[in-house]
């Protein structure tokens, strides 16, 4: 299904469709990886959120990260990686964040923000390039979904 929709008129959907598909942690996760082969086009903020994110996902109960990460509530998503750290600030109901600060951003959820993070991602691609790199994040989704399903079926 998800092969499909990258062939169909709006190819972005398939992204969007992964960013659903995932757990939520699975999905931060890819988001972080998409992101990483986006390095040359992300600014020393996104690149230091990225390195955030990468920890976060490494270690999601270390209490160091959520306080690094709430700091991301300050920012307006307005790039790549700010969407994915508010992913893992909306996945886990606002870390260490003051409660004030969040209740307007909830919501939504963490697969919102990692669809809009790799998508604004994307947008900065150069357009001749953009269906190969998109296609390339699709099945690094596809491929995060099929071990993800893997896993769960070797715990259960």
């Amino acid at each position: 299904f998800c092969r499909a929709l990258l062939a169909g008129p709006v190819p972005e959907e398939a992204i969007t469709f992964c960013a659903y598909l995932l757990a939520e942690r699975a999905a931060v996760w890819w988001a972080h990886e998409c992101l990483s082969h986006l390095r040359d086009l992300l600014d020393g903020q996104d690149l230091e959120l990225l390195m955030l994110v990468g920890d976060w996902v490494s270690e999601p109960d270390d209490p160091r990260h959520h306080a690094v990460l709430s700091r991301a509530v300050a920012m307006p998503p307005t790039t790549p990686a700010a969407w994915i750290a508010l992913a893992v600030i909306w996945r886990d109901d606002g870390l260490a964040a003051d409660e004030a600060a969040v209740p307007v951003m909830r919501p939504f959820s963490a697969a919102h923000a990692v669809n809009a993070g790799i998508l604004a991602g994307l947008a900065r691609v150069a357009l001749a390039d953009r269906f190969s790199v998109l296609s390339a994040f699709v099945e690094m989704g596809i491929q995060t979904a099929e071990i993800e399903a893997l896993r769960q079926s070797a715990d259960a």
